[in-house]
């Protein structure tokens, strides 16, 4: 390749990772805060997740020469800012990220379990995601009602760059976030805060509640909300044989691995994915995998900034911060609604499985996401028995 022609990939690049990084950022810090870690810890778990997701989408691009990206488990990170109060132990929430590395993991090297994770029906995966997202979508209404000085100005941003420049809304909302915090002078001890990130260590506890709770819910979300559209927008995009075993293999592998240090999860990208596998990161599909190799050399660089982007988080608002998330998910939402109710048959399933999950109800120390998995599974079960579907054919 010449230098014109690594120009194109290395741009789509940079802005895939950049966009990437700023779209959730705040999300991620948030989520880890809610399961307990301390602000130094949200601060490694950020930059321990840059550091995989780079070394992946270096040493996997540059190995199979395909665009093959990498991101944190936005989905999941929603996940554990709706499990807030119901885990106190953050050592319990490290012993879910090891789960959920070590499922995948064995999704990797066991195709029996990647088989039973593809067949979890469509509606009960996409409601349990829809409702894990709900709460957080809500946000920036309610920021806009609670704090109208520092929201509304935050969602006009958004507005203005979802129509002019969709790319870069949520960039750009983050942006105003920090100028909005700055100005109201919420985030007075900002310049005088440690912002070089450091590597913490949390050894894991294994709590059956919490790896139930949190640990699978987290494992689902991650293979259905993000694995499985990943490998859908690399086949979309002409690459039909991406090597999955290696992929999900190595993904959990440096999940199980990067635990201790607050990297909950780490997986296939598949929003970011379509800048670099499609045509906006070259025209000749062969050539787009530098793409993803710049994004893993830009995300090593992010990582640096994990400390400043904990501590914008700490010295805002809680709401404020939820809300950026919220702008952030509505198209993750809207896909997950979407789905879920896509087929009529199911959709009584579907709406109920998503009001189980987003009411936050928490039994035997459970949270709502197993137990909307567990609703919707028996009520398919029995609205789709052979009797009934026997008796419905009848009348």
């Amino acid at each position: 390749m010449s230098a014109r022609d690594f120009a194109q990939p290395i741009g789509a690049g940079v802005v895939g990772a950049v966009t990437g990084f700023a779209s959730s950022f705040a999300l991620v810090v948030a989520g880890l805060g809610a399961v307990g870690a301390s602000p130094t810890d949200a601060a490694s778990g950020l930059l321990a997740l840059c550091l995989m997701q780079a070394v992946l989408a270096i040493v996997l691009g540059l190995r199979y020469r395909m665009p093959l990206s990498f991101a944190w488990s936005t989905p999941g990170a929603a996940l554990l800012v709706a499990a807030e109060g119901t885990i106190h132990d953050y050592r319990a929430a490290v012993g879910a990220f090891l789960l959920c590395g070590v499922l995948v993991l064995l999704t990797g090297l066991w195709p029996w379990l990647a088989r039973a994770m593809t067949r979890i029906p469509r509606p009960i995966a996409s409601a349990m995601l829809a409702g894990i997202l709900f709460p957080i979508c809500i946000a920036p209404v309610l920021a806009a009602v609670q704090l109208p000085a520092l929201a509304v100005p935050v969602v006009v941003v958004w507005l203005l760059l979802a129509r002019l420049a969709p790319r870069w809304a949520v960039p750009g909302a983050v942006v105003a976030t920090v100028v909005v915090v700055i100005v109201s002078g919420e985030g007075a001890d900002l310049a005088a805060a440690e912002l070089w990130p450091t590597i913490t260590v949390t050894w894991p506890t294994l709590d059956p509640a919490v790896l139930v709770s949190l640990g699978i819910p987290l494992y689902v979300v991650t293979m259905a909300g993000q694995n499985v559209p990943g490998f859908a927008v690399l086949t979309t995009f002409g690459y039909p044989h991406p090597p999955a075993r290696a992929i999900l293999a190595s993904t959990g592998a440096v999940t199980a691995a990067g635990a201790v240090f607050g990297g909950y999860t780490v997986n296939l990208a598949a929003i970011t994915a379509a800048l670099m596998a499609g045509p906006d990161a070259h025209p000749d599909r062969d050539r787009r995998w530098a793409a993803s190799v710049t994004a893993g050399v830009v995300y090593l660089v992010l990582g640096l900034g994990a400390g400043a982007a904990t501590v914008l988080v700490a010295v805002s608002p809680p709401i404020l911060i939820t809300a950026v998330a919220g702008l952030a998910l509505f198209g993750a939402f809207a896909t997950a609604a979407t789905a879920a109710l896509e087929e009529p048959s199911s959709r009584i399933v579907a709406v109920v499985t998503f009001l189980v999950v987003a009411s936050g109800v928490t039994i035997a120390g459970i949270g709502s996401a197993f137990w909307g998995l567990v609703v919707g599974g028996v009520l398919m079960l029995w609205l789709t028995a052979p009797g009934r579907a026997a008796r419905v054919r009848r009348g």
